[in-house]
């Protein structure tokens, strides 16, 4: 009688766990380390847009049932809005919003798509960045993505979907931020 109390209390506990899920995701993009500063000071206008069609970061998949979306806990738009500016700071550009060299960044897609199963799970991590540089003569456009997977066993570690996506964002801020392309139109 012992062993079906135990066993049914147990049950119980690991299903509240199972169960449980956040209902925001903590984004924390760092500035990049800067591989190669620019040769002399430019003044940079810097603008970031958020074109996301909808503003959930994580979508769960669990089968028949309805996805479970969640949100960050701050507003993205913002945070790469800092990154990049410090970014672009600390490779040697002046920030001055009216400046004829203009960047602008937008936020197309940033997603963790989890599907989870009996057996484990499945987390996608997506993001997509579009640049447009213009200047008083031309423009100069570039799409930048992120992919990467994590997998694991029972239900989705959320500490490990939050780090998979932050290192994400991290690689591909800093792929723009270095971007030779983009820094030798910026200096034109």
């Amino acid at each position: 009688m012992k062993a079906i109390i135990v066993f049914f209390v147990g049950a119980l506990l690991l299903t509240g766990c199972a169960t449980h899920a956040p209902t925001h995701m903590a984004l924390n993009p760092q500035t990049p380390a800067i591989t190669s500063p620019v040769l002399k000071v430019s003044p940079l206008a810097v603008e970031m847009i958020d074109t996301r069609s909808a503003n959930f970061v994580a979508r769960f998949n669990r089968g028949d049932d309805a996805a479970q979306l969640v949100s960050p806990s701050e507003a993205p738009r913002q945070q790469l809005d800092q990154v990049f500016r410090l970014g672009f700071t600390k490779a040697g550009y002046t920030i001055d919003p009216s400046s004829v060299q203009h960047v602008e960044i937008q936020l197309e897609k940033l997603l963790t798509d989890v599907n989870e199963s009996f057996f484990g799970y499945e987390a996608t991590n997506d993001i997509v960045i579009n640049v447009i540089a213009s200047n008083t003569l031309k423009t100069f456009t570039k799409r930048y993505t992120g992919h990467n997977k994590v997998s694991g066993p029972l239900s989705p570690d959320f500490a490990t979907l939050e780090l998979a996506m932050n290192v994400l964002l991290d690689q591909l801020t800093s792929k723009i931020i270095n971007d030779p392309e983009l820094n030798q139109f910026i200096q034109e």
